[in-house]
């Protein structure tokens, strides 16, 4: 999913506003100030930065610690992050869910707005995120056996969460047209304890 359209005037203006807000010391980021908040939103394209004197900031790594709101991020280029949470930030992990759900040693995306120390405020953050296009090996009632660039993963499919989509279709918990040999893009939370992938989507025939 891609950002194809621009926004309005209005909603031009408020992204400005917010972002200033939080460069301003306010303790609130707009959550959709700066673009999508749905799983998809991870891997679009950044929106642009609407002044250059608030520059918009993606950092992706593995968070090594936490301080009450802050996130100490290890980047996968030996660069550092820090990301401030604030009481509008969103956060995806398997679904949308709170702060409380992010643990030392998960992987993160987050986007939001860099502070004049260097932290960066969030506006959303997606936690342990994975999007992989795959093929199905093997179907249980509880996992999916998947390849990718000849690797072996498991995707566990989680009651109540896990959905599928066919041929373009809506997005539906019937999961019984998953055929072994189909290609698939799975999208969910990767499990740090174990390196399987908990399931909330899969298309098939796209």
């Amino acid at each position: 999913m891609r950002h194809g359209q621009k926004p309005c005037g209005r909603r031009l203006d408020r992204r400005l506003f917010l972002t200033k807000a939080a460069i301003g010391g306010a303790t609130i980021v707009g959550a959709s100030a700066l673009g999508g908040l749905d799983a998809d939103a991870a891997f679009a394209e950044p929106m642009p930065s609407l002044d250059a004197a608030i520059p918009a900031a993606f950092a992706e790594g593995r968070i090594t610690a936490i301080d009450r709101s802050v996130l100490d991020v290890a980047g996968s280029h030996g660069e550092r992050h820090l990301i401030q949470l604030t009481n509008a930030t969103s956060v995806w992990k398997l679904r949308t869910t709170t702060a409380e759900a992010i643990e030392v040693g998960d992987g993160l995306y987050a986007r939001g707005v860099t502070m004049p120390d260097g932290t960066i405020a969030a506006d959303a953050v997606w936690v342990n995120i994975v999007n992989v296009h795959c093929t199905i090996r093997g179907i249980t009632r509880s996992r999916l056996h998947l390849a990718h660039n000849g690797h072996e993963m498991v995707g566990r499919i989680m009651p109540d969460t896990t959905t599928a989509s066919y041929l373009g279709g809506a997005l539906t918990s019937d999961l019984s047209r998953m055929r072994i040999g189909q290609t698939a893009q799975v999208l969910g939370a990767w499990r740090p304890a174990d390196n399987h992938i908990d399931i909330a989507r899969v298309t098939l025939g796209h």
